[in-house]
């Protein structure tokens, strides 16, 4: 069984590494890694890909930076010629990016089956790309691979049949359970400069954050007030620096701004922080699971199961509610943390779920 892995953003690879790892392991499978190059930086790119020892790509795109129609248009036309070549009997795609829905347009054109791992989450405002690459790849997929029960949830509500819906758990857990043992993280935070003291994480770079100036601005000067309470690391989006500096904006001297880290060295940093602050959906999961406090600077979130027990809250863009929140959740870490929570299937064996429904169930396949 030949399936075609596509990947090309960031979030892709820590996804797509553990689906790979496991096909690779099963003689049924010869998986055909396609990298789009959605993502061409190298710490965003390259070096996520050697942590997580995913091998070089078969084949890669290089569609680089530009719209999101245009990366799409760009993807499509690249790939298309990819399926006469590797004649696939499936396409696997992950998340909720460009590449995620370019594939499973060029998929479902040709006829081949798509599997979409992480389906279901919704956000319910559709002005997200995010959210509407989401609807759309799942109504492109015979098999929707959902993370949590809220997911599957909303799936039935679409109408979606419940034979092609599978709640397998999350595959990101999956990448972070197999780089935990593989870092050092007193070595990491010495390298950082945060040894033994508390500190901040954050990471923005959604386009409703970054892309209105007036926006960022209140985020920059909400990120200022927590920095006089605790040290704040900000690992910089490429698209964010951009917008940083075309606003000149100052983030004082309680922040340090850093370029994109790899993997293993913000999975270090994550585990070891008092607190992350970000737009992610992803890290919202990976920081519950850590057992570190999540604010997410968002107005909704996509993965209400993160919300368990107030380790991840929803605190928008108003400085003084993420001020306030931020000082709430210092409080409570330095009175003792939350223990790490797991949903239900977070246990690290995700990608094997994948790997074993798409082994037995033949019948979507392109033959």
């Amino acid at each position: 069984m030949r399936p075609l892995l596509v990947f090309g953003a960031r979030p892709n690879f820590v996804k797509i590494a553990p689906i790979h790892r496991a096909m690779s392991a099963n003689p049924v499978f010869d998986p055909v890694l396609v990298h789009t190059g959605q993502h061409f930086d190298a710490v965003m790119s390259d070096d996520v890909i050697k942590a997580l020892e995913l091998p070089a790509p078969d084949i890669a795109l290089e569609v680089g930076a530009g719209s999101q129609a245009w990366q799409i248009a760009t993807i499509m036309t690249r790939l298309e010629p990819v399926y006469e070549q590797v004649k696939p009997d499936c396409t696997v795609v992950v998340g909720d990016v460009s590449s995620t829905l370019a594939a499973a347009l060029v998929s479902g054109t040709l006829g081949v089956p798509v599997a979409h791992v992480e389906a279901g989450l919704r956000s319910f405002n559709e002005s997200m790309p995010e959210e509407r690459n989401r609807i759309l790849t799942d109504r492109l997929s015979r098999w929707l691979f959902a993370p949590s029960a809220d997911a599957v949830v909303n799936l039935e509500a679409e109408g979606i049949e419940a034979d092609r819906v599978h709640l397998v758990g999350n595959v990101m857990i999956d990448s972070l359970d197999w780089v935990l043992p593989r870092i050092d993280v007193p070595d990491v935070r010495r390298r950082f400069g945060v040894g033994e003291s508390g500190f901040g994480l954050v990471t923005l770079h959604r386009a409703s954050n970054v892309d209105d100036p007036a926006v960022l601005a209140r985020l920059v000067g909400a990120l200022v007030e927590v920095s006089r309470a605790v040290r704040l690391l900000f690992a910089v989006h490429p698209r964010t620096q951009q917008r940083l500096e075309l606003a000149d904006l100052d983030t004082g001297p309680g922040i340090t701004m850093l370029p994109p880290l790899n993997y293993p060295d913000f999975v270090a940093l994550m585990s070891a922080a008092s607190l992350v602050l970000t737009d992610s959906g992803g890290i919202q999961e990976e920081a519950v699971v850590l057992g570190t406090p999540c604010l997410t600077l968002r107005e909704e979130t996509e993965r209400p199961s993160t919300l368990e027990g107030g380790r991840n809250k929803v605190v928008g863009t108003d400085p003084e509610t993420i001020l306030a929140a931020a000082r709430e959740s210092l409080a409570a870490s330095s009175a003792g943390r939350l223990p790490p929570y797991r949903p239900p299937l977070w246990d690290g064996l995700t990608a094997q779920r994948v790997a074993e429904v798409l082994a037995t169930d033949g019948d979507g396949m392109a033959r």
